[in-house]
């Protein structure tokens, strides 16, 4: 699967098959109002601690695949499997915030 990584693009094998993840502005309003973040501002200061739980990974990675155009819901995501279990899910994360802020959030796995 091709992807604009100029876009903030990036694929991921879930559940056995590659995925593409974007945060676009509505998957980015998205986790605003999830992580009750006051702006896009605090939204960053949040990511960039690194300090992620296993449900700011599925929102995070829900809200990118339905950036991408996917209709996929944080349950679905919970009960998807990833190469390296939850390292893979925190990698995935790390590559999204990448493409997304230009620099790697603090904390998360991206080796």
């Amino acid at each position: 699967m091709a992807v604009n990584r100029r876009r903030g693009e990036v694929a991921a094998i879930l559940d056995g098959r590659e995925r593409r993840l974007c945060l676009t502005l509505g998957a980015l309003a998205e986790l605003e109002a999830a992580f009750a973040a006051a702006d896009l501002n605090a939204l960053v200061e949040r990511f960039s601690a690194g300090r992620f739980t296993a449900h700011d990974l599925t929102r995070i990675i829900a809200a990118g695949l339905r950036g991408a155009g996917e209709d996929v819901g944080d349950e679905d995501v919970r009960a998807m499997q990833c190469e390296n279990g939850a390292a893979g899910f925190a990698r995935i994360v790390a590559d999204l915030l990448t493409q997304t802020f230009g620099a790697p959030a603090q904390g998360v796995a991206t080796e």
